[in-house]
């Protein structure tokens, strides 16, 4: 799994992100995190940032909501009680990680395949 933090110069909320993603990691070496400094609008949506912090999942943002422009802005996320945050909360990124890590998964599973009586391979 690839991971990367897209942030603007100097943004407060980028170390609190970096910190909260290492405890969420829990030292996992299979996990490459990198910080990007993101200073235009161009870079923004080359990356797909929607904000600063922006965190991509194997290039994915999991809190991006559809339809959302690129920017390089400060951005807000709820944490579970709807409260805003400067970064997502710990919560937040274990769901976003157990997510890709169950996508994964589903990917790597075989497809079920029909069998006789409409059972599923796993069925049999």
């Amino acid at each position: 799994m690839r991971i990367d933090v897209l942030v603007v110069p100097d943004c407060p909320n980028g170390p609190v992100v970096i910190e909260r993603l290492a405890q969420a990691l829990g030292g996992r070496a299979d996990v490459q995190v990198a910080t990007r400094v993101i200073d235009t609008i161009e870079q923004a949506d080359r990356w797909g940032m929607h904000g600063s912090p922006t965190v991509l999942i194997d290039g994915r943002d999991p809190f991006a909501r559809p339809g959302t422009l690129a920017s390089v802005s400060c951005r807000l996320y709820q944490d579970e009680g709807g409260r805003a945050q400067g970064a997502p909360s710990l919560t937040r990124l274990r769901q976003a990680l157990d997510g890709r890590r169950s996508a994964a998964r589903a990917r790597a599973r075989p497809e079920h395949r029909p069998t006789a009586a409409g059972a599923t391979s796993d069925d049999t």
